[in-house]
């Protein structure tokens, strides 16, 4: 395990250097102001003996506002960059450039890792490609293409100390047998000093996973079947299945917890939300009546399902189709600034199903149907993925105090309400363009 020490002078330089570069990264946390950074620490990976590079870790503290969070800079110092480098400028004679996808800091960052069973998996470097597009980390395709054994290195933005999910999940579940994730090859720890003045705590750098060839990204092949008028049922039942399946093997490799009070706590969080949202955008206050009447009746039920680990932001963004028709499930790491303790939290199993459920509302739009083709898609395509997940031995019943409604799937529902109520202020604050999506998808939920 590494350690981060302290700055030097010549890391302030480092950063003054690249700052100005910062807010235009998806990864920096601040937007629309100026932050206050500072290099909190920084280490060196070693490199080895004759390479004439250095890896330089900056550890970078950024703060604005509410905003106050511990970024990674990696940077590799040359004599002289070559034609393909990504340069930054230069210090004290030497071109500073990118790391993310320079041969020296992967070799330096794969030699300094962890793996399954102790040293770092091998892994090939002969070939490298960055992942371009919206990302809140930085992730490198490594391997030539079309060769076994390709591997992909998340280089994660935004540390916190403590057991990174997206290192420590899909490590639990390869080790219960469960073979929907990617299996982690490699890890990378790093300790460093508090922000607060305190002892040194531990944090993940990045993980290295194994490379899914032929893989389509979910929400890109939905969006694709929709376009050209296609059903996504065949799709969208064996997705529901896989996560059914991903569920069981989360609650048997991590605890889970009794709610006493779960249906009281699900029906306040419910009615907190629309009061939320409500006040962010008025054109809500239509759908008061339907928000109460979901939240009476979850307020009603005798006892909601037990808390577990779940994967906490699943859509289909976050799952990839493989050419076998099997699904994969990545990125367990959840929002990366929220603190570690709420990404954590044992939750209600179901608030994956409404993550993928509302996902299915943004394909059919995206895809450009509308109307009454709109309807037709996505209600085909919801029913196939619940009877997916049900036939995967979730939505199990847990009667109300009627027994006449079983509660998971009334759950299922409140949980979905909540999430569309968060898209409507997301996308009218964003993207007013697409409120549309969610206001439908609210019109048929607080139906009678």
């Amino acid at each position: 395990m590494l350690t981060a020490h302290a700055p030097t002078p010549r890391d302030e330089r480092l950063l003054a250097l690249v700052a100005a570069d910062l807010p235009g990264r998806r990864w920096f946390p601040v937007k629309g102001v100026a932050a206050d950074l500072r290099v909190h620490a920084a280490l060196d990976l070693p490199v080895p003996p004759g390479a004439d590079a250095e890896v330089r870790i900056l550890l970078v503290r950024a703060q604005a506002g509410s905003v106050d969070a511990l970024l990674q800079l990696p940077l590799v110092l040359v004599p002289e960059a070559g034609p393909h480098d990504a340069v930054l400028g230069s210090v004290d004679g030497r071109a500073v450039l990118d790391a993310v996808t320079h041969p020296a800091f992967l070799r330096a960052w794969h030699a300094a890792a962890q793996g399954p069973g102790g040293p770092a998996a091998h892994v090939d470097l002969d070939a490298v490609r960055a992942i371009t597009g919206e990302q809140s980390n930085s992730s490198v395709i490594l391997g030539p293409s079309g060769r076994p054994g390709r591997a992909i290195l998340k280089v994660l933005r935004a540390l916190q100390p403590g057991e990174n999910p997206d290192v420590d999940v899909p490590r639990r579940l390869v080790a219960e047998g469960y073979d929907g994730v990617p299996a982690p090859l490699a890890w990378l720890q790093v300790t460093w000093p508090a922000l607060d003045g305190g002892a040194h705590v531990t944090g993940y750098l990045g993980v290295t996973s194994t490379f899914v060839e032929g893989a389509r990204d979910g929400f890109e092949l939905a969006c694709e079947v929709a376009a050209v008028g296609d059903d996504f049922d065949e799709q969208a039942r064996a997705l529901g299945a896989e996560t059914a399946t991903m569920h069981a093997a989360l609650a048997r490799a991590f605890p889970t917890v009794v709610d006493t009070d779960g249906p009281a706590r699900l029906a306040h969080a419910l009615l907190g939300r629309f009061t939320w949202a409500r006040a962010a955008v008025p054109v809500l206050d239509r759908y008061e009546p339907g928000v109460r009447r979901t939240a009476a009746q979850v307020g009603a039920l005798a006892r909601t399902p037990e808390r577990q680990r779940v994967h906490g932001d699943l859509h289909l963004g976050q799952v990839l189709h493989g050419a076998d028709g099997r699904w994969l499930i990545l990125d367990f790491e959840g929002e990366p600034l929220a603190p570690l303790e709420a990404r954590t939290r044992p939750d209600l199993a179901v608030r994956d199903v409404a993550g993928l459920l509302r996902s299915l509302d943004y394909a059919a739009a995206v895809g450009g149907l509308v109307g009454a083709d709109a309807d037709r898609w996505t209600a085909s395509a919801r029913t196939a993925l619940l009877a997916g997940y049900a036939e995967g031995g979730g939505l199990t019943d847990h009667p109300g105090p009627t027994g006449a409604e079983a509660a998971e799937p009334l759950v299922t529902r409140a949980l979905e309400l909540d999430k569309t109520l968060y898209e409507a202020v997301y996308e009218s604050r964003n993207r007013p363009d697409w409120l549309a999506i969610p206001l439908a998808g609210l019109d048929r939920l607080t139906a009678d």
